[in-house]
């Protein structure tokens, strides 16, 4: 079995990552970035690396050294500044042939999985190591979404995919027809709380998260968890619509759980079934 860099931001998929290649008996290193992974979740005694973001010179030397074959890159990456990306040369030489590819999240993944490969790698998707963690089609809970709901997901689903093509965000947030934020650069837990006071009197909207049309699938597929469920009912959101296979669900048994506590349907859609509603 070919041995993987993992490439760990912050939260819990990339916990999930080295899990999962335990239990697989695959080898592994993994490179935790600075100001993105928790150094209390890596206080185990892992093979690690504690890298910047800039240091791709040394990211990938290391990788050389440790005869990783495949890359993964896999959880959250807050934007850093410049001055806080410290880049090395190698790292400088990357920003500067990216060029206006880096101001969009796609054209910046689509740069940094091309300039890894370059290097001899190859990059693979969170998705081949943790499948079972994909959205499945249907409802998750006991609870069901409403005939207004269903409209408000099949419009929300249509126009987080017209504004993916764009490279804009992968959420947006639908009451009653009417779309009341959309996902930008914030992320998606800034999306629903800004969300709260958007809402009319008497409505509850309904969020809604897909992969965007051109996206880079090895990198940044979206993710919801139990915290997403919590910030969804205190936004007094009616549910959650999740694009199957596309989405990765952190814990389901434990979002199932809390969804019926809080009142809250989460459902895994597609296209296809959109369109037969």
């Amino acid at each position: 079995m070919r041995k993987v860099g993992i490439v760990a931001g912050g939260g819990k998929l990339p916990l999930m990552v080295i899990e999962a290649c335990q239990k697989q008996g695959r080898l592994f290193h993994v490179f935790a970035l600075k100001g993105q992974a928790r150094p209390e979740d890596y206080s185990n005694k892992l093979p690690i690396s504690w890298i910047r973001l800039g240091d791709v010179g040394k990211g990938f030397s290391i990788a050389k050294q440790e005869q990783c074959q495949d890359i993964l890159l896999i959880g959250s990456v807050r934007r850093p500044s410049f001055s806080e990306i410290r880049p090395d040369w190698k790292g400088v030489k990357f920003l500067a042939k990216a060029g206006i590819k880096s101001l969009g999240d796609d054209g910046l993944l689509r740069a940094v999985i091309a300039e890894i490969e370059k290097e001899g790698f190859h990059v693979i998707g969170a998705d081949s190591i943790l499948s079972d963690c994909l959205a499945p089609l249907g409802i998750y809970g006991r609870i069901k979404p409403d005939k207004e709901a269903k409209k408000d997901i099949a419009r929300g689903f249509e126009v987080a995919k017209a504004l993916g093509h764009v490279d804009v965000g992968q959420s947006v947030i639908v009451a009653d027809g009417i779309v009341l934020a959309v996902e930008a650069i914030e992320g998606t837990d800034a999306l629903i709380a800004r969300s709260k006071d958007l809402h009319r009197s008497g409505t509850q909207g309904v969020l809604v998260k897909v992969k965007k049309p051109k996206q880079e699938r090895r990198a940044d597929l979206p993710t919801i968890g139990t915290q997403t469920i919590e910030n969804a009912a205190a936004a007094g959101l009616k549910g959650i619509a999740i694009e199957e296979g596309s989405t990765f669900v952190v814990d389901m048994k434990s979002v199932i759980e809390l969804a019926n506590r809080l009142g809250l349907f989460v459902v895994g859609v597609n296209a296809s079934c959109l369109q037969e509603k």
